[in-house]
C-alpha cells in the first residue's frame, strides 16, 4: 500500500489520514485485533470529519467502478460483496451500517433525528470495511484516494472561508 506523507495536513487531518490507512490495511489483511484497535482509534476522532473523508473515498471509488452511474442492483452487489467478504473474518459486520455508509456517501441518506444513531466505532469500522472492499474491486491503493479527498476538502474550505 502506498503511504504518502501527510505532514502538510493539519494535525487533526493527519490523524484521520493515518487512522483510515491503518483501519483499511487491517481490513485488507483480515487482522481482527488490528482492525478492532484501528476502529477504536478512528472512533475517538471527530466523527463528522472521519465520515467526510471516508465518505469521499467511498464516493470516488463507486464513481470510478461505475462510470455510467449506479443502479439499485449495483448498490445491492456492493453491499452483498462487502458484507459476505467481511463476515468470513469479522462476524460482527452489520449490513445495515454498510447501507447507511453507502447511501450517505452517495448523498441520498436522510439522517433521522429520532432514529438511534450508529455508534462512531461501528461507522469507523464499517467505513474501513467498505473502503477495503471497493479498493479490492478497483485494484487500486488507498493513498491517492485519500490525497484527492483531502485536496478537495481543502479547496472547499478555502472557497467557503476566503
Amino acid at each position: 500500500m502506498s503511504n504518502p506523507s501527510w505532514k502538510h495536513l493539519p494535525a487533526p487531518a493527519r490523524a484521520i489520514a493515518a487512522g483510515v490507512q491503518e483501519a483499511v490495511a487491517a481490513a485488507q489483511a483480515h487482522d481482527v485485533e488490528a482492525f478492532e484497535d484501528a476502529g477504536a482509534g478512528l472512533a475517538g476522532l471527530d466523527p463528522q470529519r472521519v465520515g467526510r473523508v471516508v465518505g469521499g473515498v467511498v464516493r470516488v471509488l463507486l464513481e470510478e467502478l461505475h462510470p455510467d452511474g449506479l443502479t439499485g442492483d449495483d448498490i445491492r452487489g456492493v453491499l452483498e460483496r462487502c458484507v459476505r467478504a467481511a463476515a468470513q473474518w469479522w462476524p460482527p459486520v452489520d449490513a445495515n451500517v454498510v447501507v447507511v455508509l453507502l447511501t450517505g456517501a452517495l448523498g441520498v441518506h436522510e439522517f433521522d433525528d429520532e432514529a438511534a444513531p450508529v455508534p462512531a466505532a461501528a461507522m469507523a469500522r464499517h467505513g474501513a470495511l467498505l473502503t477495503a472492499d471497493l479498493l479490492a474491486a478497483s485494484g487500486q491503493p488507498l493513498g491517492p484516494y485519500l490525497a484527492a479527498v483531502f485536496a478537495d476538502i481543502e479547496r472547499t474550505e478555502t472557497i467557503e472561508q476566503p
